[in-house]
């Protein structure tokens, strides 16, 4: 588990978090918002940390008994609510494990902290029920609420509570971060951080993925060719492309990284702009023969298809749309 020195990036949210520690400013309740893997729950179990550590002081010293009772997620004072269900909190997890629990005191620690991971999957009754707590806890208690969308929480609870909005991290710091963390070579780095656009959570699981160079490898190979294939391939190829469903939406982020190496190139024919530098004579090629519009036109056929995924819409018929379009873009 890592203190706030630790962590990369998100220097204004850390600043406020360690602030409220100097100057003994605890909130109740707190929201962190991001999208998945960018750091929420390191951040949450870094101030948590802080606020239990014996040296009191504005970050986690990490040598004391309460940090490492911390670190090794046996510290009796930091509870990380759990939920059986895969999309649902449900109300009598929250009672069972939050509203039963917050009377009796700290056994160690000066808090009682509760973490709330995927705080957006609450059923209504379950953040009602958590509201009572928010509304009239005890002095020591601290409840964090991780999140990757608050407006499915009740504005009653947004109401009550300190929300604090994770930034993207930026692509120097995630690069530096794969290279000296995992021994990422520069060249896959680049190409990672790019594609993470600021989340290292997603950085780190693609960098370290196994399929990395296959899935990199087939999102070239389509791109390279789409523009000249028949019609019929492109929806034979679509239909297999069911292989990579899990990672799909990796497989589109290296298109849209691909796209934009392109647009770029365009722009400013600078070729150290290009993530794919290994295929600039592909890139080249591509920005000679596709116009602005039609750039433009398939970047946001990208962004479409993305959304259309996370809203479960049909996959294959997701897939064949963004394919066409890309196709007959001129």
């Amino acid at each position: 588990m890592d203190n706030f020195k630790e962590i990369i990036g998100m220097p204004h949210v850390k600043g406020y978090l360690q602030k409220a520690i100097e100057l003994n400013r605890i909130s109740h309740g707190y929201i962190l918002c991001a999208e998945e893997g960018c750091g929420k729950k390191v951040l949450a179990d870094a101030f948590a940390m802080t606020l239990q550590c014996e040296a009191k002081q504005t970050d986690a010293c990490l040598t004391c008994s309460s940090c490492k009772k911390a670190a090794s997620g046996n510290h009796p004072d930091i509870i990380h609510v759990t939920h059986e269900k895969p999309n649902t909190i449900s109300v009598d997890e929250i009672r069972e494990q939050v509203n039963r629990t917050v009377a009796v005191k700290p056994y160690s620690g000066p808090y009682k902290i509760y973490i709330i991971p995927d705080a957006q999957k609450m059923s209504v009754q379950a953040q009602n029920a958590l509201l009572k707590t928010i509304e009239e806890p005890p002095e020591y208690v601290v409840i964090i609420l991780l999140t990757t969308n608050e407006e499915e929480l009740l504005p009653t609870i947004i109401s009550r509570c300190v929300n604090l909005r994770l930034r993207p991290v930026s692509q120097e710091l995630v690069e530096k971060y794969l290279m000296e963390h995992y021994q990422i070579p520069d060249y896959k780095a680049k190409i990672c951080a790019s594609f993470a656009q600021g989340n290292i959570g997603k950085a780190v699981r693609i960098a370290t993925s196994e399929q990395f160079n296959q899935l990199r490898d087939e999102v070239l190979a389509m791109v390279s060719h789409i523009r000249e294939m028949p019609v019929h391939e492109i929806i034979d190829y679509m239909k297999n492309l069911s292989q990579y469903k899990l990672e799909i939406q990796d497989y589109l982020d290296f298109m849209a990284v691909w796209y934009r190496d392109v647009l770029l190139f365009k722009a400013t024919k600078d070729i150290n702009t290009a993530i794919f530098s290994d295929r600039i004579q592909e890139i080249m090629r591509q920005a000679d023969k596709i116009s602005y519009d039609g750039l433009g036109d398939i970047i946001k056929a990208l962004d479409n298809a993305k959304r259309r995924l996370d809203a479960n819409v049909g996959f294959e018929l997701t897939m064949e749309l963004l394919f066409l379009t890309i196709k007959e873009c001129e």
